[in-house]
């Protein structure tokens, strides 16, 4: 069985972590599949948009697979670390977006990847949490420095303390997630997402990501610059001239990401 499911319709990349007996945790294998996949679809021309979930409707991911991890070589320092060609946590810059469908649990390294995604919705079951701590270790794949830069600092830090998990609603109240929605509705709502940013342009997608990502480390001049830079790149694309002239004649436009 594979344990990560990798699919393209329409222009849509499906990434499932398909480890369901085992709460869809990572195991080092899972991990080096999931930075293939990940660099492939930044890379694919027939991919604009991912998903993000994982297998059956207990678990999105829970975390890093402490008992494969911990009784197998490398030392556990390493089985805890991503992959190192890089994936979503850290080392690869994915410049398309990518929605976390999340089901049920969310915890560790299941919660980091979440947090490398552009936007998350929650089904109600889903809970979150990153209970590193409790191992007497941190999160490494970037739980430290993406929470506390999406939910208020001071619930960030609580989290990070005490390994405390939440639950959807809470997630929603806290900003973590966008949306909630019943675990039947997870996948249509995440797809009916992925459809809709599927109209706009994809390299002005990808240029804006680009921008929001990076100029958040940016003094705002720097930021300005940056954005005024890739509206230049982007005028002198296909894609602008195509977006401009559907719109003066009432149409669809026909990207071609480009």
């Amino acid at each position: 069985m594979d344990s990560v499911i990798y699919e393209i319709r329409d222009r849509i990349a499906y990434v499932t972590i398909n480890r369901p007996d085992a709460y869809n945790a990572c195991d080092q294998p899972t991990y080096d599949r999931l930075s293939e996949v990940w660099t492939d679809f930044a890379r694919n021309d027939n991919a604009w948009v991912a998903i993000l979930t994982g297998a059956g409707d207990k678990a999105f991911c829970a975390g890093s697979d402490i008992k494969q991890n911990f009784n197998a070589p490398p030392a556990p320092a390493d089985n805890f670390a991503p992959a190192s060609k890089g994936d979503l946590m850290r080392g690869l810059e994915v410049w398309k977006p990518v929605i976390a469908a999340v089901n049920g649990h969310c915890n560790g390294g299941g919660l980091e990847q979440a947090l490398g995604c552009d936007i998350r919705i929650a089904s109600q079951n889903a809970q979150f949490g990153l209970g590193e701590v409790l191992l007497g270790l941190l999160p490494g794949g970037g739980g430290t420095q993406r929470l506390p830069r999406t939910i208020p600092l001071s619930d960030a830090l609580w989290m990070l303390y005490t390994g405390e998990r939440i639950d959807a609603a809470e997630a929603l109240r806290l900003g973590l997630v966008s949306r909630v929605v019943s675990l039947e509705d997870l996948l249509p709502t995440a797809q009916a997402m992925a459809e809709r940013i599927l109209k706009a342009g994809p390299l002005a997608v990808r240029a804006i990501k680009q921008a929001a990502i990076k100029g958040l480390s940016m003094p705002l001049d720097d930021g300005l610059r940056l954005e005024q830079h890739l509206f230049q790149l982007l005028s002198a694309t296909e894609d602008s001239s195509e977006g401009t002239k559907a719109f003066a004649e009432k149409r669809e436009p026909q990207w071609r990401g480009r």
